[in-house]
């Protein structure tokens, strides 16, 4: 869909709410795209997701209430507060943080006020970004690999429920209370379960470990172990209607974005340089004939793995964004809004 194509369409009765809404109308500062549209990775079909941001009344400000996000599920827009929109920058979520980085024809709205705030979007950066995107990207990578499981055996299937366990235990260390690699072994062996040609085993030894943290890394694992084991319709629709090589790409457009954080200092959400790969990944031409991913895109995967890890070591990036110029930033705008300018 063309961008003259999108403005038509924003302008339509099924985008009213955006006009008509309490919370949204004038008080609007920011609208563009999202999803595969923002990315530049959208194709025929592809569903149109629209974001924004929206300024936070007077009475709002001065009762300490909050609208938080408007939602519209029919066209998959989601408009947030600005209140909300700067805790979630702040925490460098990646959904949100690429509202800071569309193209420049992919604004459809900005006020003063919405400028300014894509001006001094650095101050938000940090390498909190990766946690949230690696973190994201793993939760991606999860995904296409539950996707690749249900074409295969069981066989087959109970190996990638390990590789996701343990791209899930990579982080592990900077989240739970330290132990050692070999403290929790997990690997395949025969199977004693009833139905099962060969399954996942354990051997844990940990002394003296917070029970709590144990808890967490369990129930991580449990949930992924879970995930595989619910199809239902929605999975089969995802897998027919060939969507592996969508999660695939976003997981590399993850890990792009994140490197050009660190090293550019900058949130480049159209991916421009990158697009032919990514479109080729979409498309299928990473999967081999039985619709799994190839041991190319495996090594195009380690690829960006390592410039990451190359990145998180290198970046000049502070810890933590800069929150007296965040505060500073937010206080300008509702002073603004609460004199009525």
């Amino acid at each position: 869909m063309t961008i003259e194509a999108i403005k038509k369409k924003l302008q339509t009765e099924e985008y009213d709410f955006l006009r008509k809404d309490k919370n949204l109308g004038n008080q609007m500062m920011i609208l563009t795209l999202g999803g595969s549209h923002a990315y530049g990775t959208d194709k025929e079909g592809s569903d149109l997701d629209v974001r924004g941001i929206a300024a936070n009344t007077k009475e709002d400000i001065l009762l300490g209430t909050d609208f938080g996000q408007v939602v519209d599920v029919d066209t998959d827009t989601t408009i947030y507060s600005f209140q909300k929109m700067i805790s979630l920058l702040a925490s460098n979520n990646p959904n949100t943080m690429e509202i800071l980085g569309c193209k420049e024809e992919h604004y459809f709205y900005l006020s003063n006020v919405g400028r300014e705030l894509l001006a001094n979007r650095k101050m938000f950066l940090s390498k909190i970004c990766i946690h949230t995107f690696g973190g994201y990207a793993g939760s991606q990578l999860r995904r296409m690999e539950n996707k690749a499981a249900r074409l295969v055996s069981q066989k087959q299937n109970e190996a990638y429920i390990l590789k996701s366990i343990q791209n899930a235990k990579y982080d592990f260390k900077s989240r739970y209370y330290p132990h050692e690699e070999n403290d929790i072994k997990l690997y395949i062996d025969k199977a004693v379960q009833k139905g099962y040609n060969s399954e996942i085993f354990m051997d844990i030894c940990l002394k003296h470990y917070p029970l709590r943290d144990w808890a967490g890394m369990w129930n991580e694992m449990k949930a992924i172990v879970n995930s595989y084991n619910k199809i239902g319709k929605r999975n089969e629709k995802a897998i027919s209607h060939d969507k592996l090589g969508k999660h695939m790409a976003h997981l590399i457009r993850l890990y792009i974005m994140c490197i050009d954080i660190l090293e550019k200092e900058e949130v480049i959400t159209y991916r421009t340089e990158e697009h032919d790969l990514l479109m080729r990944i979409r498309n299928g031409e990473y999967l081999d004939k039985n619709r799994q991913p190839t041991v190319e895109f495996y090594d195009l995967l380690n690829e960006y793995e390592k410039r990451l890890d190359y990145a998180k070591e290198n970046t000049s990036l502070p810890d933590v964004p800069d929150y007296k110029r965040i505060n500073e930033f937010k206080m300008y705008v509702n002073e603004r809004i609460v004199k009525g300018e």
